[in-house]
């Protein structure tokens, strides 16, 4: 039997995108070529653990969990996490940003500053542009109140991402508009934390990076991994989480590889494309959820 890798995540970087496995080891993806693992029969979806450390019982978790960690393990990640507001003394300097997905999916958000914009490829941002730096804080603040002044959320639905991505603007000034004219409004404002300075409005736009442009809208997206079964097709573009595929005689289907977290996965035995897995189609009016 094919040695079987358990998959810790997707990570995007500057080198483009990487599967990591347990162990510190990682798979490159390449556009254009061909990804395809199999789920070995009678396996099971383990806990990933927290903080870089095993779940110590290698709990059992549902299929259809994007978190991929059992109740004690989630409890413990969040209890040391930025994004669930649990720790006040990160000495660490942040960026406020503003960050774009489609015709009014706009949000407010906070990433360290040494992290660059790999919050923003991670979450899927179609564009971005930072809005201010300073002390975790003082970044904090200013989130909350653009939230409470703007009406700004800081969470946005990845089914809502989805959603428009085959509708967007053609041009990369029209998908700016909404940042550009979000960003008027919030340095506007006259309650801005004194430790936080203001950037300039700067739009990055992140559709090649993606390369969402001229990619066929998919079908239908995949639910879960389960036991026996298998995927394989050719990589045409990412955006987060998300990878589409195009599989021969079916189409582009969305993997959110949230969901291949914790599954012992081995080599596809076929050569060819396939989908062998539980699929959620799109509805036809949604007109290519991309």
């Amino acid at each position: 039997m094919a040695q079987m890798w358990r998959c810790s995540g997707l990570r995007w970087s500057g080198d483009g995108l990487v599967l990591a496995w347990e162990g510190g080891r990682g798979s490159a993806l390449v556009w254009g070529k061909r990804v395809g693992f199999a789920v070995p029969e009678g396996s099971g979806r383990v806990c990933v653990g927290a903080r870089g450390h095993a779940c110590p019982v290698r709990a059992a978790v549902p299929g259809r969990g994007t978190g991929a960690r059992c109740e004690e393990c989630a409890r413990l990640d969040r209890a040391h996490s930025v994004a669930a507001d649990t720790i006040a003394d990160d000495p660490r300097p942040y960026r406020v940003y503003l960050a774009w997905f489609g015709p009014g999916l706009v949000k407010v958000g906070i990433t360290a500053v040494e992290r660059g914009p790999a919050r923003l490829l991670e979450q899927g941002a179609i564009c971005f542009s930072w809005l201010g730096t300073g002390p975790l804080m003082a970044a904090r603040r200013t989130e909350e109140m653009l939230r409470a002044a703007l009406g700004v959320p800081d969470r946005i639905a990845y089914a809502e991402k989805r959603a428009v991505r085959a509708r967007l603007p053609g041009t990369a000034e029209e998908r700016a508009a909404e940042v550009r004219a979000l960003h008027r409004r919030a340095v506007a404002l006259d309650r801005w934390p004194e430790s936080l300075r203001a950037e300039p409005c700067e739009v990055v736009d992140q559709v090649r990076a993606f390369r969402i442009e001229g990619v066929p809208a998919a079908f239908g997206e995949v639910t879960e991994l389960v036991p026996g079964g298998a995927i394989g097709g050719k990589l045409v573009a990412a955006a987060g989480p998300d990878l589409h595929l195009a599989v021969r005689g079916r189409g582009v289907v969305v993997l959110d590889t949230r969901l291949i977290r914790g599954w012992g996965l081995v080599p596809s035995l076929r050569d060819d494309d396939e989908l062998a897995l539980p699929v959620r189609e799109f509805r036809q009016e949604q007109d290519g959820l991309f």
